[in-house]
């Protein structure tokens, strides 16, 4: 049975395929990823491969290799830093870089822009979790059936009141207060 690589576009038997351990590697790491991703992996893993040859098995096994334990783990690390890598970040970017072939220098060379596009994706997470940590904090909720963009100081309901000064009954009855304080 003749199979031909959509990735790489090699034509090999189903058995020479598991006898080369390079394709072998292949095979073992692409059954190891997630299946949802594997078509975009397989449209992904094309963008390595020069245009005048095929991907050697070698080089398909070890990109799939290098991916495969960041999107076990769910994170990568970049910049001497550890970012969140779900699995749907990892499907937004696969299909960011697809979508953007034409845009791209081909073949790629490493998973450096995959994996840039995934850094963006998590920190735009992390400030929008800050932000919302943030309000919470300040006792900003949200307000309405655009609760997420809104505060409940920006409602049109809530009234626009001028701070007043303190009453003088009340700054002498604490003045009272604090001279009693001091007495028992």
């Amino acid at each position: 049975m003749k199979t031909t690589c959509p990735a790489c576009g090699a034509v090999a038997s189903l058995d020479v395929l598991i006898g080369h351990e390079g394709a072998r590697d292949a095979v073992m790491a692409a059954l190891g990823l997630p299946a949802p991703l594997g078509k975009l992996l397989v449209q992904y893993i094309a963008l390595f491969r020069p245009a005048q040859r095929q991907l050697s098995m070698d080089r398909l096994a070890s990109l799939l290799n290098e991916l495969q334990p960041m999107i076990a783990e769910a994170k990568i690390e970049r910049g001497g830093r550890i970012w969140s890598a779900p699995q749907d970040y990892w499907q937004m970017a696969l299909t960011e870089m697809i979508a953007k072939r034409d845009k791209l220098t081909l073949p790629l060379k490493s998973h450096g822009y995959l994996l840039e596009v995934i850094v963006g994706y998590s920190s735009k997470a992390e400030a929008k979790a800050e932000t919302q940590q943030e309000n919470h904090k300040a006792g900003r909720t949200p307000v309405g059936k655009h609760a997420s963009h809104k505060t409940f100081e920006d409602s049109p309901h809530t009234p626009k009141t001028e701070r007043q000064p303190m009453p003088e009954f009340v700054k002498s009855a604490l003045r009272k207060g604090g001279e009693n304080d001091g007495n028992n």
